[in-house]
């Protein structure tokens, strides 16, 4: 069987050598073309010595029509708003795509205006599926286009989806999400507030409550629970450089036993080969996690009617990159854990 074609369009940022990284070792493609205007013509491994042998690309020029050459599926790593006129243009070409900016996440096209621009191609966007397979696989593996999730929402999604599923959730008080992230979640470029010396030794809240992640969150959340629920997200900052923790306090709407919370957990990921329900007592820790493309979810039921979520994952694995994999393979056809089964670093 021929290998997939694949390319990364804007592969110099941390989301793209993690793409790299994943996909040159994967069974079923074959990773054609990687672009980057900044870093045309150097070799990928000058810029990230870890790919040193592994891949022997040299960075090229973003010439979509080359790309569309090259490459039966192209993963877009491009900034918010960049992405738009470049995924739709390879959809004209007749490309699969998977976007990993904000451009194609939102069914809402003014939920997405309201939080970030004017979207210049809602008739493309109206053809993105939202890409969490635990949630959406039915509708990725039929997809043209795949908006993959944030990095942040994919920790608070996956924990309180079958909880709003099952409609214990008291609608009249606000789900509370204390997130904290990894640096490299702010990505590759130059920024004061990411310098060693700002992060290294601190820790800190940023955003409170307006974070672009939150809509996403409230629209995919609706999407599950038949409304949208009232979310506040308090982000923040941790000096490590990977991993999201989450912490999620709900309201129940009626006495629960955490049977009734492990049942609803159970029945909704038993057999999802990413996600991992840690044992009652147990809760996750960033060290589980990083480099791996797992999810680890826990809870504590304080009373009748007070639960806290927890989940951990890496937040440039299933965060990004190892989610992307995940839709691609499940677009293409491939086992959906192809080039995935990594176990997590350890120390």
């Amino acid at each position: 069987m021929a290998k997939i074609r694949v390319a990364v369009v804007g592969a110099s940022g941390y989301t793209g050598v993690e793409l790299m990284r994943i996909l040159a070792l994967h069974p079923g493609v074959e990773l054609t073309i990687v672009t980057s205007r900044q870093h045309t013509g150097q070799p990928v491994a000058g810029l990230f010595p870890s790919l040193r042998e592994i891949v022997g690309l040299e960075f090229s020029d973003n010439d979509l029509d080359e790309v569309a050459k090259k490459a039966d599926l192209v993963f877009t790593a491009l900034p918010h708003k960049a992405a738009i006129e470049v995924v739709a243009a390879l959809h004209a070409a007749g490309k699969k795509v998977v976007d990993l900016s904000a451009d194609y996440r939102f069914s809402d096209r003014a939920l997405y205006e309201e939080w970030y621009q004017p979207h210049s191609r809602p008739e493309v966007l109206a053809k993105a599926v939202y890409g969490l397979p635990e949630l959406f696989r039915n509708e990725i593996v039929e997809a043209g286009i795949v908006g993959n999730p944030g990095c942040y929402p994919t920790s608070v999604i996956l924990p309180l989806a079958p909880i709003l599923k099952l409609g214990l959730v008291d609608p009249g008080n606000r789900i509370i999400i204390d997130a904290k992230s990894g640096t490299s979640g702010a990505g590759r470029g130059l920024s004061t507030g990411s310098l060693y010396c700002e992060v290294n030794e601190s820790f800190k809240p940023y955003k409170a409550g307006q974070h672009r992640h939150q809509p996403e969150m409230v629209e995919q959340l609706g999407r599950v629970g038949g409304r949208r629920p009232d979310i506040l997200f308090v982000p923040h900052l941790l000096p490590v450089n990977r991993g999201i923790l989450s912490s999620i306090y709900v309201s129940l709407n009626r006495d629960a036993e955490s049977e009734l919370v492990a049942d609803a957990l159970q029945t909704a990921y038993a057999d999802e080969p990413f996600v991992r329900l840690l044992p009652q007592g147990e809760l996750p820790a960033l060290s589980a996690v990083r480099g791996s493309n797992y999810c680890d979810i826990a809870y504590v039921l304080t009373g009748k009617r007070q639960l806290i979520l927890f989940s951990a994952i890496d937040n440039l694995v299933k965060g990004a990159a190892g989610q992307a994999v995940q839709n691609m393979n499940l677009m293409c056809g491939l086992p959906e854990t192809s080039g995935l089964a990594t176990v997590a670093l350890a120390p």
